[in-house]
């Protein structure tokens, strides 16, 4: 049991640090040891074009056909309450159902892909052996759900809410556009950990380096909107990741501790960014030849997010590594490259918790 809650402390700090760098573990996380991850070189993210091509296509081509063969029967308001969802309260019977911070941005997220997407179909949150719609730890009082689908406008679309209590609430959700519109990925993070600290990620990822290399340019809409938010102006740790890849400069980062800042910030930026990426797709004329080519971007997105993703460490102490590491693979970034070889979590010492800090602290990405 000791071990497992060390693991798990370990974990979220990592997770956290993502985000936030390290400044502040000095006093909140006295005595945990590093975790290094491993990074991909320059070398290893030059994939071999012509497998990359295979790949990638075959994916998408078992997407079409499972969009095409899937019941429509089965709407998505069905599939979305058979876990329950919208949960009315924790699985930790000692957080208030108010307290489910990130479901008002669920809710309206399921909403405005029923009233605005076309052609809306399930799809199976499945790698052939594992079903990933829902999981959950009762001992530790965890769970996760997710809900995937795909539209006319959106290639796949994920949802995941991870409710962990009062350690970690977080809504996660990645449309991917249809590749015959070269255009960015819509990403979202929405963190909050023990009610003190809250970290918040909206942004449209770029396939490509050079905005330029899109279909049209995008940024200088996005600025209006952020302009608006003074809060949501931040910038993340590079420990994890680097901004200069799959980042755009008009992405909403924000760490802070004003709950308030949710809802009078954080709400409506996000709804504002997911109605315009919409908007952007309706406005570019969809352009068969480059398919292939959007296909391999979104590949590397997903192989590039998938080796840095802080949260397999926490999927694998709540819910083992198994399931962890195909979760990841399979249905987070699900066009992604596996590596090859991979180390087995440190076996860490247990931190010493300071005086009047909570012994348990949460954080997640999924």
């Amino acid at each position: 049991m000791r071990t497992c809650r060390t693991l798990f402390v370990t974990a979220t700090v990592v997770v956290t640090e993502a985000y936030i760098g390290s400044p502040s573990r000095k006093s909140a996380f006295l005595g945990l040891q590093e975790v290094s991850p491993r990074f991909v070189s320059s070398t290893e993210m030059r994939m071999d074009t012509e497998k990359d091509f295979i790949d990638a296509k075959a994916r998408y081509n078992l997407d079409q056909l499972l969009h095409d063969s899937y019941p429509s029967s089965i709407s998505i308001s069905q599939a979305e309450a058979a876990q329950g969802m919208p949960w009315k309260s924790s699985i930790d019977p000692k957080y208030p159902e108010e307290d489910l911070l990130y479901m008002p941005f669920w809710e309206w997220h399921m909403s405005f892909m029923k009233e605005n997407l076309t052609n809306l179909r399930v799809m199976p949150c499945t790698n052939g052996k594992t079903d990933f719609s829902y999981n959950e730890n009762t001992q530790k009082k965890a769970r996760i759900v997710s809900l995937s689908a795909s539209s006319s406008e959106y290639r796949k679309i994920r949802m995941t809410y991870y409710d962990a209590g009062e350690n970690t609430q977080v809504y996660n959700a990645v449309f991917y556009p249809d590749p015959k519109y070269n255009l960015p990925v819509l990403g979202i993070d929405l963190l909050a950990f023990n009610r003190k600290k809250y970290l918040a990620i909206v942004d449209f990822q770029p396939l490509h380096e050079n905005e330029e290399d899109h279909a049209t340019t995008y940024e200088h809409r996005l600025q209006p909107i952020k302009e608006l938010y003074e809060n949501l102006k931040g910038r993340m740790s590079s420990k994890f990741y680097d901004e200069t890849q799959f980042f755009s400069q008009q992405m909403l980062f924000s760490r802070f501790e004003d709950e308030t800042i949710i809802s009078n910030e954080l709400f409506p930026a996000f709804q504002s960014y997911v109605q315009t990426h919409l908007d952007l797709i309706r406005e570019v004329d969809p352009v068969e030849a480059d398919i292939d080519m959007v296909l391999k971007r979104q590949k590397a997105y997903d192989t590039y997010s998938a080796e840095r993703d802080p949260a397999t460490g926490l999927f694998t102490a709540m819910f083992g590594e198994e399931w962890a590491m195909d979760f990841v693979h399979d249905f987070l970034f699900s066009m992604s490259e596996r590596p090859t070889t991979r180390s087995r979590p440190q076996q860490l010492q247990r931190p010493q918790t300071p005086i009047g800090v909570k012994e348990t602290v949460g954080a997640a990405r999924p």
